[in-house]
């Protein structure tokens, strides 16, 4: 891909980089030999490096810049706060103007039982709160033994504590010692990967069954609640079969656990509804929020709390002995507050929903044609395509799994597309003010890619003959 060269100093800025900067999820010492790439711009849905390359940002940054990069309004909103109140805590009886709207906002956009938010930094923060709220409802509800959660396998709830062991990454496990004691992990609703020889209707029912199954080893006298994403983001866009989510929301009903829907994802428009909750008929206890609440513009999460759960500790709890230092920052509340004006504004949700959503969509299916590609599935502005060395063999994989997505997705950005690799999947959520041309452009740098993808692994004979 070629650009403007030294705009920036771009082997300067990696040195730096690599002699004091430890990045997350990385291998620091490969990622320091091979030298980062430097973004210093963005606007719209594209990014430019220290080098003038420009890049289509497939991803959303990191799944959340629903508006796009660069707009004025939030940060002017930003400018605004700062200059009028900087910081405060909510804590010690406290409150500020700009976190009482954003409260009533939420409360406005999120599904009838949600009226409280409990305000984070970020979305680990809040399935951090969830899992003690959870164990706390409980013990004020007198059922003290109600304490073992249930997530799923291959569902990302975070990288703390709580949220890793929340979630379902065995890798992530490995490093610490994790779970905490009291989680336990069900079968995730992976049909191309896990559903065998069952029709997806059959398999989206055994799956969530799988969650009854584990509720009666378990003792139901035992288990707090259930939770889970309406749609596996970080896991590789696991969309759940239409059997599955009524069948949990029967279980969880019937049994009596709490739902926690993780909204960190599929909520602000990405799925074409406010919440993937409304997407799914979902009607959760809990809502852990971040990402697309700010777009991403400032760091800012949280949890939306039911009725009946914030009913609990405000009838019987007494003090509840959990916060942040930037629990509703009052920047962080600016900016949100500036986000969802614009989406409600530009009716982002909306055109998800309607126009820009169902015309990527279609484009989207008609990649499952190319002779890489096992299956594309996508709803709303998310989704994924499954790389395969013979199509029409779910069964069969890559000998090493991830070599495929790697290549993939290292050629992505060599033409100028940013797209995430989960093992062999290609994954896609970009923002939503994405217009139908910058969506055929994304198209054809995919067909390019995936092009040049089969022929190097048909060169090197990792291809079905």
């Amino acid at each position: 891909m070629s650009g403007a060269s030294n705009i920036y100093p771009t082997a300067e800025l990696r040195a730096r980089d690599a002699a004091h900067h430890m990045h997350p999820f990385s291998d620091t010492g490969a990622l320091n030999r091979e030298g980062v790439r430097i973004i210093t711009s963005a606007d719209g849905v594209w990014l430019t490096d220290s080098d003038g390359n420009r890049y289509l940002d497939g991803m959303a940054g990191l799944w959340c810049c629903q508006v796009g990069h660069g707009r004025d309004e939030i940060a002017d909103a930003v400018n605004r706060q700062m200059r009028e109140l900087d910081y405060y805590n909510t804590f010690f009886k406290t409150s500020h103007p700009p976190v009482i709207a954003l409260s009533e906002k939420l409360a406005e956009l999120s599904p009838p039982q949600f009226n409280r938010v409990f305000f984070t930094s970020s979305g680990s923060e809040a399935n951090d709160t969830v899992f003690r709220m959870v164990r706390t409802y409980w013990d004020l509800m007198g059922k003290p033994e109600k304490k073992t959660i249930i997530g799923r396998w291959n569902g990302y709830h975070g990288s703390t504590l709580a949220g890793t062991s929340l979630g379902g990454m065995t890798a992530m496990h490995g490093q610490g010692d994790l779970p905490v004691p009291g989680v336990h992990h069900i079968a995730q609703p992976y049909w191309f990967g896990e559903g065998g020889d069952m029709s997806p209707d059959e398999f989206g029912v055994w799956a969530a069954r799988e969650l009854e199954r584990a509720i009666d080893r378990l003792g139901e006298d035992k288990v707090a609640a259930f939770i889970a994403e309406p749609v596996q983001g970080a896991g590789g866009v696991i969309i759940p079969p239409d059997t599955y989510w009524p069948e949990v929301s029967r279980i969880c009903r019937e049994r009596g656990i709490l739902l926690v829907a993780d909204e960190v994802i599929c909520g602000f428009g990405r799925l074409g509804r406010w919440f993937g909750s409304e997407h799914y008929g979902i009607e959760p206890d809990l809502m852990p929020i971040a990402k697309g609440l700010s777009s991403g513009y400032l760091p800012i999460g949280g949890v939306m709390v039911a009725d009946r759960v914030a009913d609990a500790f405000i009838e019987k709890g007494g003090e509840f002995f959990h916060g942040y230092t930037y629990s509703g920052h009052p920047a962080c509340c600016a900016a949100a507050l500036a986000n969802l004006e614009i989406m409600q504004r530009e009716k982002l949700v909306e055109r998800v929903a309607d126009d820009i959503g169902p015309y990527l969509q279609a484009k989207w299916r008609a990649l499952g044609e190319h002779p890489l590609v096992g299956e594309a599935r996508m709803v709303g502005l998310v989704g994924a395509l499954e790389l395969v060395p013979a199509r029409g063999d779910r069964a069969r994989k890559f000998a090493s799994v991830g070599e495929a997505g790697t290549l993939c997705r290292d050629l992505c950005f060599e033409n100028g597309l940013v797209m995430r690799a989960v093992r062999d999947s290609m994954i896609i959520s970009p923002p939503l003010v994405l217009t139908r041309e910058e969506a055929d452009d994304m198209v054809a740098r995919i067909v390019r890619t995936l092009d040049q993808t089969h022929a190097a692994l048909k060169k090197d004979g990792r291809l079905a003959a």
